[in-house]
């Protein structure tokens, strides 16, 4: 039964023409999918409205070939073709009673046109906003009254496809905010200069959107407040203040964030707390009669209300809470708010659009997989037989499998060798910034103990004759993995002579306090969160830190995760110093040498404490003791042993937790194994005839 207090979270809401069943709102988000997965796109955009979203709304959808983002994945509303793919997901939303809205999308010089090969367009000519070759052409009068009209025909495409909502989007630096933007509008025309001539592009759109559709459907305006780029470009003080007084009641929801550059609208935890775009959006809804939605990765109903209340917004906007978990809100509704899989902020489900790949998440391992495996989030398939099962290990991935296969019925043994659950979680939700991740643990942990047929056992570290007793049918081994002392990394091949020495160390020794007083030099060759987090909790902590990589960024691969900028200017802001390009060659007492990546030149630098962060090794030793002894494996009634997570393939959380939750859907499955279901050009969409070449 619902707690009363979250009873305002069920209200309905008027937006325009259509009314919103509740106030939760999906708001647009990437999938990594695009136009050419639209049966996966609906399936993932079904279950967010089956899991109670008032509101479910699509990714970036492109108007026309000159917005362009390939090689990643965005929708189009180019064609006849477009808009019969999109009517499936729309109709998907509908099934479950939510509205369906689209976010129709133009990214003026973000628009590469890969693909398209178009020239891409902006306000004022300038260079493409990624490195490359190409730049951006100014747009004359002709080429905006063209724009207007792809705006038009897009919205009229979203109407007949069954849309409820149909945005207009002049956030992130797109091209309608480019022109709003002094920073990238150096117009001197009607459409430049004054505030109002640099936002008549964008009332011009909202009218020509809601000529077209407004008899049926809402138009949103998605607008960035705050560009963060200082009191030159958009701030919520000035221009973006101004812009939200002068069209205050065109549209008829307003959809505000933050957005300028390096990943601002979607800061991780590590950068940010729940709500952080409050300070910025909260001026918006004493300025409008219309409804106001915001974000600010929530997870707590209680601060749902309270931005509620407050009058901070009307409707409670998500994107990465409704990814980690699409039936938040039916979990509110049934007074079930415990079991809600609260978003860690660890922002894994960037890194998918941002390396072209499907939807991901460490919180809920079946984002993505709705179509293309037909895993549910709340439902999982029966045991097809009795079976007893030994997990050994309590980390992400042991839990994630204890706890599926206990909801499929299944007598689990989960044996952990400490006195805690969590494994690699309890060492790195203690680094600076990543508190939060220790909420993978605390959601399965929690659920573990509603499920009678789970035992846990706790301090028990297992031999494989122990594993040959219990009597189970099959083993799971979910051990985890070790850093490794001997330098191997992504650049570096090792340096073998590096084991004995003293003054190296690994990210295991450094969480058991074991590195001594004194400077640290990090070697950070994984790229990922490691090496830059152990960085700043040794300089909080008052040492003298020297981080040295052989990529030519810190922490390279969380550019992915949309964190890299805020890794190395942290870094630098706390007086790390930071030496790039440089691999390690060599280690002496109290030094090391390093060798530059490009040229080979060698220099030596003291290195007192060196902690190598370089990569990991699965855990073996069970796993090889067990296969030592198959021969008694008939005999213990032993059927299979498994190895899983980072036991496996040492990889991130969210790899691991979908290692083990594989496994358990797969267990007794007929079907396991099977590839991927693929999405293909369907049969009956008609072929464009080649013209024929006219040879002279």
């Amino acid at each position: 039964m619902r707690n009363p207090r979250y009873d305002l979270l069920f209200e309905e809401v008027r937006i325009g023409p259509v009314t919103a069943p509740n106030r939760f709102y999906q708001t647009p988000h990437a999938t990594g999918m695009g136009y050419t997965k639209p049966k996966a796109s609906a399936a993932l955009r079904a279950v967010k409205a089956e899991g109670g979203w008032g509101v479910v709304c699509t990714e970036y959808c492109s108007i026309h070939p000159s917005s362009d983002d390939s090689p990643y994945g965005f929708l189009t509303l180019w064609d006849d073709d477009d808009e019969r793919a999109l009517a499936v997901t729309a109709a998907a939303i509908h099934a479950h009673g939510s509205l369906a809205g689209i976010e129709l999308w133009h990214g003026g010089a973000h628009a590469c046109n890969r693909l398209t090969r178009q020239p891409s367009l902006a306000p004022t000519a300038r260079a493409q906003y990624f490195v490359q070759p190409g730049a951006a052409r100014a747009m004359d009068r002709a080429d905006i009254a063209a724009f207007r009209s792809w705006q038009r025909k897009a919205a009229l495409r979203a109407k007949r496809a069954g849309f409820d909502i149909v945005y207009v989007y002049a956030g992130h630096d797109y091209l309608p905010f480019q022109f709003l933007s002094p920073l990238s509008n150096r117009r001197s025309d009607e459409y430049g200069g004054s505030l109002e001539n640099r936002a008549r592009l964008l009332r011009e759109m909202i009218e020509d959107t809601k000529e077209a559709v407004g008899d049926r459907c809402a138009v949103a305006l998605r607008l960035a407040v705050d560009e963060l780029q200082g009191p030159h470009g958009i701030t919520s003080e000035g221009d973006g203040r101004a812009v939200v007084e002068l069209l205050a009641e065109h549209p008829d929801l307003w959809d505000v964030n933050v957005a300028g550059y390096l990943g601002n609208d979607s800061r991780s935890a590590r950068f940010s707390e729940e709500g952080f775009q409050e300070d910025r959006v909260a001026f918006v809804k004493s300025l409008t009669s219309k409804p106001v939605v915001s974000v600010g990765r929530f997870t707590s109903p209680d601060t749902m209300v309270g931005q509620i209340k407050r009058g901070v917004q009307d409707f409670i906007g998500a994107a990465r809470p409704s990814i980690a978990d699409p039936f938040l809100p039916r979990k509110i509704a049934e007074g079930r708010e415990d079991e809600i899989r609260e978003c860690i902020g660890c922002n894994i489900c960037r890194s998918a659009n941002n390396e072209g790949a499907p939807l991901r998440c460490t919180q809920n391992p079946t984002m993505g997989e709705e179509w293309r495996r037909g895993w549910h989030p709340e439902i999982i398939a029966p045991k097809a037989r009795d079976a007893r099962i030994l997990v050994v290990g309590a980390g992400p991935a042991g839990l994630e499998a204890a706890l599926a296969l206990g909801r499929r019925g299944y007598d689990v043994m989960l044996a952990e060798a400490g006195r805690e659950l969590g494994g690699r979680l309890l060492r790195e939700s203690r680094l600076p910034g990543l508190g939060s991740w220790i909420r993978v643990r605390d959601h399965r942990s929690l659920l573990l103990e509603k499920h009678a047929n789970v035992e846990i056992f706790r301090e028990s570290h297992l031999s494989a004759a122990d594993v040959l007793e219990v009597g189970a049918e099959h083993v799971v081994l979910a051990c985890g993995s070790d850093w490794r002392r001997d330098a191997v990394g992504t650049f570096g091949e090792g340096l073998p002579a590096i084991e004995g020495a003293a003054a190296v160390f690994t990210p295991d020794e450094v969480f058991a306090d074991a590195v001594p007083e004194g400077p640290v030099t990090i070697y950070d060759d994984e790229h990922y969160f490691m090496g830059g987090a152990l960085a700043e909790r040794f300089a909080r902590a008052g040492r003298v830190v020297t981080l040295v990589t052989p990529h030519h960024l810190v922490s390279a691969w969380t550019e992915m995760t949309d964190e890299q900028p805020f890794v190395q200017k942290q870094l630098m802001d706390l007086g790390v110093t930071l030496i790039l390009s440089k691999r390690l060659v060599a280690v002496g007492a109290g030094q090391a040498t390093w060798a530059c990546v490009y040229s080979g030149r060698e220099s030596i630098e003291p290195a007192a404490n060196l902690v190598l962060v370089t990569g990991r090794l699965p855990r073996r030793e069970l796993q090889d003791a067990l296969a030592a002894r198959q021969e008694d494996w008939a005999d213990a009634g032993l059927l299979s042993v498994t190895a899983i997570g980072d036991c496996l393939v040492p990889s991130s959380v969210a790899d691991a937790v979908h290692s083990g939750h594989r496994y358990a859907r797969e267990l007794h499955d007929p079907d396991a194994g099977r590839p991927l279901r693929r999405e293909r050009p369907a049969p009956d969409l008609p072929d464009y005839p080649m013209k024929e070449v006219e040879r002279s």
